[in-house]
């Protein structure tokens, strides 16, 4: 009987709590039920309100395709001329007012959405009709910032492209063979 007692428990080692585990792991969203629109961060918000990039526009800017902002940020080393320099303003500031007003619909409508959801009010109309909004408003949000890019490179010579390229840190690796298809001013 000892001896059964003895090859029971490990002898010299501490007792072991059963492990607790949870049935589901935590969830990534974990904290993000207590947002004001449970879909948007603070900073999506605010991003969506002041017309940012938020990388809309990555097919172009990463293929020599400057972005306004940028280039007006970088006029001196790029070394634009007043007339460059007044072409970029305008087309930066044609594109954020635009901008400025697809992400503020986008709120709005991500806020509706989840009024509805909150509510226990959504139906599959309402959900079918305000994510296609949403999604619009997003592809012309995008439009837009990708709209501003092609603007923009008809404003700069193709020095002044790669320049910009070497500023924002794009390597070299592919840009040679598209250097060919610029324009020059």
């Amino acid at each position: 009987m000892i001896a059964l007692m003895v090859n029971s428990l490990a002898v010299g080692q501490p007792r072991k709590p059963a492990a607790t585990t949870r049935a589901t792991p935590e969830s990534p969203y974990a904290g993000e039920e207590r947002r004001h629109i449970k879909a948007l961060s603070a900073e999506d918000i605010k991003a969506y309100e002041n017309g940012e990039g938020m990388g809309f526009a990555k097919a172009a800017e990463l293929n020599h395709y400057p972005g306004p902002k940028h280039v007006l940020n970088a006029a001196v080393e790029l070394g634009l001329t007043a007339d460059q320099k007044e072409q970029t303003q305008k087309i930066y500031r044609a594109m954020h007012e635009k901008a400025i007003r697809a992400g503020r619909t986008i709120v709005q409508d991500e806020g509706k959405l989840d009024d509805l959801f909150s509510s226990g009010s959504i139906n599959p109309k309402a959900l079918d009709s305000l994510t296609a909004a949403i999604a619009t408003s997003e592809g012309r949000l995008r439009a837009i910032h990708l709209g501003a890019h092609l603007a923009e490179r008809g404003v700069l010579s193709p020095r002044q492209i790669r320049r910009y390229d070497e500023l924002r840190g794009y390597g070299e690796a592919g840009a040679h063979h598209h250097h060919d298809r610029m324009h020059h001013h």
